[in-house]
């Protein structure tokens, strides 16, 4: 978990911060899956913790509450994850390619399903961290250890409403990176998911050496490594569009400053009506 007190970005986020950073990611999200765009919830949800760790630092005098050391790994698995979820698909898609030659459909179908699971797996292991880690860090003692029964409390709650997300507002979204990035078939989708690859490996191994995940962009991740399987199966960018691709790269880029902006206005305005 990220958000552990002394240990995230913002050390010892309170509930205004918490809530503040929250809808500023929410807004933001919201307005971009009405539109279909992906856009990327980690940086979104970190841009607003940043956004209230540069209120308390600079406007309150909060001296030395955000973690630079964290902030800087988050930042430079933004730069490696996608290059990782790219060189996964292409090496996973000969891969599929070679057994779709040999063992036909059946074969590919059930390795489609596997791979499917372990892309579910894999993005709720993130997901569910961006979502309620602020909250996970207001429940934890002075020594930064979670209360166990709020994290399962929050963990089925973000479960069941990220499901619901994805049910009310996921259609747009799912069209953009299935057909308007590159057209997908059997085995380019399966590439693809070498996200989940990418996104375990992030999650995981980070743990075991710092102790805390690293948050990466699921979605940063699924659009490089559809472009990688488009690439992959064509040999060349053009079966890729380069024009979705800059404006979802818009997207991604304005998302921090933006969410960063929106959670410090949030805050003083929550302050003001409520203190």
């Amino acid at each position: 978990m990220l958000f552990y007190k002394g240990r995230g970005v913002v050390s010892n986020i309170e509930i205004l911060g918490a809530i503040s950073a929250s809808i500023a990611a929410f807004i933001w999200i919201m307005m971009a899956s009405i539109k279909g765009i992906p856009i990327l919830t980690t940086h979104s949800i970190v841009g607003g913790v940043i956004g209230v760790g540069i209120t308390y630092m600079f406007i309150e005098g909060k001296t030395y509450c955000m973690n630079l050391n964290v902030i800087g790994k988050i930042l430079l698995s933004w730069i490696t994850s996608p290059l990782s979820a790219m060189v996964l698909a292409i090496s996973l898609y000969l891969l599929t390619e070679k057994i779709f030659n040999r063992y036909g459909n059946r074969c590919i179908t059930t390795l489609a399903l596997a791979i499917a699971a372990l892309a579910a797996y894999s993005f709720g292991a993130n997901d569910v961290a961006n979502a309620i880690g602020v909250y996970i860090s207001i429940t934890s003692d002075t020594l930064g250890i979670p209360d166990l029964m709020a994290m399962r409390f929050l963990a089925i709650f973000s479960v069941l409403f990220i499901g619901l997300g994805g049910a009310v507002l996921g259609r747009k979204v799912v069209e953009t990176l299935a057909y308007k990035v590159t057209r997908l078939d059997i085995t380019t989708a399966i590439s693809a998911n070498a996200d989940a690859i990418a996104v375990w490996l992030y999650t995981t191994i980070p743990y075991l050496l710092f102790g805390y995940g690293i948050p990466i962009s699921t979605t940063y991740v699924a659009a490089r490594a559809i472009i990688g399987a488009g690439i992959a199966k064509y040999r060349s960018l053009k079966a890729i569009n380069i024009k979705t691709i800059l404006f979802i790269m818009f997207a991604w880029i304005i998302t921090l400053p933006l969410t960063s902006s929106l959670a410090i206005a949030i805050y003083f305005l929550l302050k003001y009506l409520l203190l």
